[in-house]
């Protein structure tokens, strides 16, 4: 015959296991995921920029023959850097303009990022807006970052401290450019 007890016992434990099993399973869950790599929502849109560097030392010269200063005495901001490749045209112009408007996407944040074209005023970089600085790269330290085509674009945010954080090549969804300065510009 059965205990009464034994089998009281049984489902009790039964019961724990389930209980237990009822909060280790997301756990389990999320570790195996976490393993293969695939983390939700924390990927930006550009590519990391590795290894990371900082451009405090990229001398740049403004148009008015300045030196454009990385960190901003005034407040900390970041700068949207546009660097044209062969030439700058339909493509690229409409490229800069959308930069543009992810940047006023941010609202009272808009401040916070200063937009950088580098290279020379060319017919189709003549319509940059006002927003936009043009400065060159004298040592051409940031040629590797270039596009090599006609009519191509690519960027790169850069932190207030100077630190590059993100490259986006020629082809980039200016969407998503939108979506990575709104994580990190607060």
């Amino acid at each position: 015959m059965n205990d009464p007890n034994t089998e009281a016992r049984r489902r009790s434990r039964r019961q724990l296991i389930l209980i237990a099993a009822v909060f280790l399973a997301p756990l389990m869950i999320a570790a195996g995921v976490g393993l293969t790599g695939w983390m939700p929502g924390t990927r930006g849109n550009g590519e990391p920029i590795e290894p990371q560097r900082s451009f405090v030392d990229v001398p740049l010269t403004l148009e008015d023959g300045s030196r454009y200063d990385w960190r901003d005495p005034e407040e900390p901001r970041f700068t949207l850097l546009a660097l044209p490749g062969a030439s700058c045209a339909a493509r690229c112009e409409e490229q800069l303009a959308m930069m543009r408007n992810a940047r006023i996407t941010m609202n009272q944040n808009m401040q916070r990022v200063r937009l950088m074209y580098l290279g020379e005023r060319t017919p189709g970089a003549a319509a940059l807006a006002p927003e936009w600085q043009v400065a060159r790269d004298d040592g051409k330290q940031l040629s590797e970052f270039r596009p090599t085509g006609a009519d191509s674009l690519a960027a790169i945010l850069v932190q207030s401290n100077g630190t590059a954080l993100s490259l986006y090549r020629d082809g980039f969804n200016p969407t998503g450019l939108r979506k990575d300065m709104k994580k990190v510009v607060k």
